[in-house]
């Protein structure tokens, strides 16, 4: 029998990349593997809830609470803007994680890494070291053959020599917006002695195993992915999280809206606002809105009686009675909302989540609007369109049955377990 292994595991620092990867994490340390959770100090209480042995590092240049203070311009922002702004701060948490992370390895004694995808370049520290890596996608993984939109558009998915086109100049446009990290990236490596052909897209991407969170039935088909690349299925499984307070007792008997925009690119109080205005129009529903830390209850104007407004809700507890979810097209979120059953209102604002939109609409889950075509009427159409046409309800129903039987979490744990060579060398989805 081959010894467990001591598994590394670095994350974004932030809360739709740290649930997943704590949740993977977790796998693996009860499957015997020795797990320790690098990062700035704003993950430690991610990684304490998931009862992880976590490692602190570029605490000075990142101290505790400095995280929230960085993103929270970037709140403000959407479409491809917010990319680009998110871009250049996370080119500081390459920079600082490059520097710092060979010493923790060492200290630690870690044998293999699992990287978020998007803690950018970051592999270049492992290629480095010699030690085996593998990658996981918390968020929607980024197409770069042009087969499909990249995900920071909403472009549906077509196979006709026009939208092939588009889709190259998409890849272009996204490549364009990692140019701040690639800068570093290009140091980082000729400091290193590492020789990288950077006019592949790909070429640092692991080679032993590049694993998404998304479903391959919930993912736009035909796309060529290398052999090391797997679907999972959502990495939750309602445990490993701090707990929320939330007003139970507040709940009636009417169907449950549940509505969260998220919590990076949350700080739009338009939206926000067109939300209750709706629910007010609606009396028949009750709404949950979860608005997180960037805007101020005050500043939303009045709230309808049917609805509830915290700042932050136990998503899982509550998508398991809800009749819909309006949200922002957040991985996460959209995989939580799927293994319920629920189908989805969304409403893109950055990052991967136009692509994730594009998703619900193209398989009947839920239907979509762009940020810009957000009004009230819109909106209450969209809603009773959504709780009056079962399709929806029957199809949100299938990938329920399809993420039961994928079971995400173990197949990720099993593919990294054969990745870093380590038995058994068979997936078993029921271990």
């Amino acid at each position: 029998m081959v010894p467990h292994m001591k598994i590394g595991f670095i994350s974004m620092p932030f809360v739709g990349h740290l649930n997943p990867m704590t949740s993977l994490a977790r796998k693996l340390q009860s499957r015997g593997h020795e797990i320790t959770f690098i990062g700035v100090p704003d993950v430690q209480p991610f990684a304490r809830a998931a009862d992880l042995t976590f490692v602190p590092f570029c605490e000075d240049e990142y101290p505790a609470g400095s995280i929230a203070k960085l993103y929270a311009p970037v709140s403000k922002l959407h479409g491809l803007e917010a990319a680009r702004r998110s871009v250049e701060k996370n080119a500081g948490l390459f920079a600082a994680a490059s520097r710092h992370l060979p010493k923790k390895l060492g200290q630690t004694g870690v044998e293999a890494l699992v990287i978020d995808t998007i803690h950018t370049f970051l592999e270049l520290v492992p290629m480095s070291l010699g030690m085996p890596y593998a990658q996981v996608s918390t968020g929607l993984h980024l197409d770069f053959s042009g087969t499909t939109p990249p995900f920071f558009f909403s472009w549906p998915y077509e196979s006709t020599p026009a939208a092939l086109v588009r889709n190259r100049e998409g890849v272009k446009k996204a490549g364009e917006i990692f140019a701040p990290i690639l800068a570093l990236a290009k140091s980082y490596a000729m400091k290193v002695g590492l020789s990288i052909d950077w006019s592949d897209l790909t070429a640092t991407a692991s080679k032993l195993a590049l694993i998404t969170q998304t479903p391959r039935e919930f993912d736009f088909p035909g796309i060529a992915w290398p052999p090391q690349f797997h679907y999972a299925g959502p990495f939750h499984d309602g445990n490993g999280r701090e707990p929320i307070s939330f007003p139970w007792e507040k709940f009636t008997d009417k169907p449950l809206v549940y509505a969260s925009m998220g919590t990076l690119v949350n700080g739009l109080e338009r939206i926000y606002r067109t939300l209750l205005q709706t629910v007010g129009q609606l009396s028949e529903i009750q709404m949950v809105l979860s608005i997180g830390q960037n805007v101020s209850p005050e500043s939303l104007g009045s709230i309808p009686s049917n609805a509830i407004v915290v700042r932050e809700a136990p998503q899982i507890q509550l998508l398991k009675r809800a009749a819909l979810c309006i949200t922002h097209a957040g991985l996460n979120t959209t995989l939580e909302s799927l293994a319920n059953g629920i189908p989805m209102v969304a409403i893109p604002i950055g990052y991967d989540q136009p692509g994730v939109a594009a998703r619900i609409g193209y398989h009947g889950v839920g239907e979509f609007m762009d940020i810009e075509n957000l009004s009230v009427e819109r909106l209450r159409l969209l809603i009773q369109q959504l709780l009056e046409n079962p399709q929806y309800l029957e199809k949100a129903r299938l990938f329920r049955k399809v993420i039961a039987q994928t079971r995400g979490l173990n197949l990720a744990a099993q593919i990294i377990e054969r990745a870093f060579k380590w038995e058994p060398t068979t997936i078993n989805q029921n271990n």
